[in-house]
């Protein structure tokens, strides 16, 4: 092989590393310089979360995303490379080697160190996630049972804590589960029957709602103000599609008017019109009630309506 041979080939694998190198450093000023998940849709996970968890969480899955991107377009610039730069040219058998030792362990270690960097972020982001305080602002007993849902406003943490009021869905009436923003807020969840789950879309995770002596408790601050569907994500029976209920995100003075209004035993609707929900406001407005079959056959025997703690 003549000397200019040589020199062309070392050019030209120089600038192949250059433009690898320069599109890696484009790629990252692009990502860094917009919001990626808005401009792709959250690739895949909802976005509009009203709390910081769920704003942790949607950092989370964008991170991940672009570092498996970043992965893939590395992986496939290699695949596209070598299969034009070592493609047939003749009959003769190309050189043969058995193995590259830098290769094979860029290969091993990198893929290693991949995991461990998702791991740490997703520990990190868990942990916060199910972080549990030791005095919460507002503490919520949700107690789901076929196929509606009772919210019970606790004095304080525990499942023998003081109900302060009330709320139970029924057939006619989709329940309202009326909370403040700003605030630690405790939910304490039980099943009076089956395994039901507890969800709100823009919460961006739910929790399953189990029977017997198991409590699933988590804690969210909602900094969104508004009226969001909630519910059930676990397959329950019958009407588990129809098992739905409203998050009303209201300020804390607001919030704080409607507890008391329920204290001096108002119904829910009026406690609403007593903070400025009128009209069809004093009802849920994301979701409405289905039309069903709602017997003792259909409830194992149970009262339809619910029944208090």
């Amino acid at each position: 092989m003549r000397a200019s041979d040589t020199g062309r080939d070392n050019g030209s694998r120089n600038r192949r590393i250059a433009g690898l190198g320069f599109g890696g450093v484009l790629l990252v000023a692009l990502l860094s310089g917009c919001d990626v998940g808005a401009a792709f849709g959250g690739f895949g996970w909802p976005q509009g979360g009203i709390t910081p968890q769920a704003e942790r969480m949607y950092d989370l899955w964008i991170g991940s995303v672009i570092a498996a991107l970043v992965v893939g377009i590395f992986v496939w610039g290699l695949i596209f490379w070598c299969v034009i730069r070592y493609r047939k040219r003749g009959e003769e058998l190309p050189p043969q080697t058995r193995f590259n030792m830098p290769m094979e362990v860029l290969y091993t270690v990198t893929p290693v160190l991949v995991v461990c960097v998702l791991f740490y972020y997703t520990a990190i982001v868990q942990t916060d996630v199910d972080k549990i305080s030791k005095d919460p602002d507002v503490v919520v007993e949700v107690v789901a049972f076929k196929w509606n849902w009772e919210f019970n406003y606790l004095a304080g943490p525990g499942e023998d804590a003081e109900v302060l009021a009330s709320t139970v869905g029924s057939t006619e009436e989709i329940p309202l589960l009326v909370l403040p923003t700003g605030q630690k807020i405790r939910f304490e969840e039980t099943s009076r029957d089956v395994i039901h789950s507890f969800w709100v879309p823009e919460l961006l995770f739910k929790r399953d709602v189990l029977p017997g002596s198991a409590r699933n408790v988590f804690e969210v601050t909602i900094d969104t103000e508004g009226r969001f569907v909630g519910r059930c994500a676990e397959l329950c029976g019958t009407y588990h599609s129809m098992m739905n209920f409203e998050l009303v995100a209201v300020d804390q003075a607001r919030y704080q008017q409607f507890l008391a209004a329920k204290q001096a035993g108002q119904s829910t609707p009026q406690a609403m019109e007593t903070i400025g929900f009128t009209g069809d406001d004093r009802f849920a407005i994301t979701t409405e009630p289905f039309k069903t079959k709602r017997d003792a056959n259909n409830f194992n025997g149970a009262q339809t309506d619910g029944e208090g703690r």
